[in-house]
């Protein structure tokens, strides 16, 4: 995906191997932030070298998956959103969402940006995006509903506490140029 100009000069691009430390920083970001919200610790994300970052960043082109950043006008970046191909037959899945509470609501625009970005290049891997959402997580599951999500009745242990739910949501995309309907 190439840029995209947003609402106040928010642009949305995929990560390159050179923004691992910028990757880096949103990472531990948002897991101070809202760290019930990802499968990893903010402990663990400390313990991470330059190469694991590294290969991080480079997930933003990657063969089995994409990770947008959105950029405010003075270079800060305010958001994040991944999408993943678990496997040849598996729909595409939304991962590592967040959005600084600076930019966040539906009037800033850049969940709604990032979304779009996610949604065009999951279009082109199948006809369905998922996600999981930890249970107690109502603001983003309220965001994913106003956008078409919808619960699927599926659920599992949410990895760091398998006393708490994640629970999966999905949404129908529309057919992308090079996908042939089933």
């Amino acid at each position: 995906m190439g840029r995209l100009t947003t609402v106040a000069g928010v642009r949305i691009r995929a990560t390159t191997e050179d923004d691992w430390q910028r990757v880096r920083e949103l990472r531990l970001e948002m897991l101070r932030d809202t760290p019930h919200a990802y499968l990893e610790t903010l402990e663990s994300a400390l313990g991470h070298d330059e190469p694991e970052w590294r290969a991080r960043a480079r997930r933003g082109r990657s063969a089995t998956g994409t990770v947008l950043v959105a950029v405010d006008g003075g270079g800060r970046w305010v958001g994040t959103m991944g999408g993943w191909l678990p496997g040849p037959s598996t729909a595409p899945l939304l991962v590592g969402v967040y959005v600084a509470p600076s930019h966040r609501g539906p009037g800033a625009g850049v969940a709604d940006a990032l979304l779009d970005g996610i949604e065009a290049w999951a279009a082109g891997h199948g006809p369905v995006l998922r996600l999981m959402v930890h249970e107690d997580n109502q603001r983003a599951q309220a965001f994913y509903a106003r956008r078409g999500f919808r619960l699927t009745g599926n659920s599992g242990p949410y990895p760091l506490d398998p006393r708490q739910r994640e629970v999966e949501m999905a949404r129908e995309l529309p057919p992308a140029a090079g996908r042939a309907e089933p």
